[in-house]
């Protein structure tokens, strides 16, 4: 576990763009129920969160299409709500960052680290945004 004064700021960059933090299994659960499109996004400590996912999520909801519903866990920190996340993202592996948009609880589109690491934000949101465009 991450101490709460190092993560706090990564969280709150997704708060402050409009996303909700999630930290236990059954908020994630009664998320996911709700119909419409949920995007997750697993958040990390790591440099490409940092320079990459976090920055790249948020440009994507400058579009016209965006999800109804953001919600972010952090690994490492929300361990119930991560693990339930991850959960719902399988057959894909445990990955952090990742990204992951439901539609009326069913996973439609998912951005793991490889997809992630080494790519400018701006990629990051572009797929973003061709995945709202095909599903919102």
């Amino acid at each position: 576990m991450y101490p709460p004064e190092l993560v706090k700021p990564m969280q709150e960059e997704l708060e402050n763009a409009g996303f909700t933090s999630l930290h236990t299994s059954k908020e994630v659960t009664n998320a996911l129920k709700k119909e419409g499109t949920t995007l997750i996004m697993v958040n990390s400590v790591c440099g490409c969160a940092a320079g990459s996912a976090r920055p790249g999520v948020i440009s994507s909801l400058q579009f016209d299409k965006i999800p109804n519903q953001l919600v972010t866990v952090f690994a490492g920190v929300d361990a119930e709500a991560t693990a339930t996340a991850r959960e719902n993202m399988i057959p894909f592996p445990p990955s952090s960052p990742a990204i992951a948009l439901f539609k009326d609880g069913e996973l439609v589109h998912m951005l793991e680290r490889h997809h992630i690491e080494g790519r400018p934000a701006e990629v990051i949101a572009a797929n973003l945004a061709a995945a709202y465009d095909e599903f919102c």
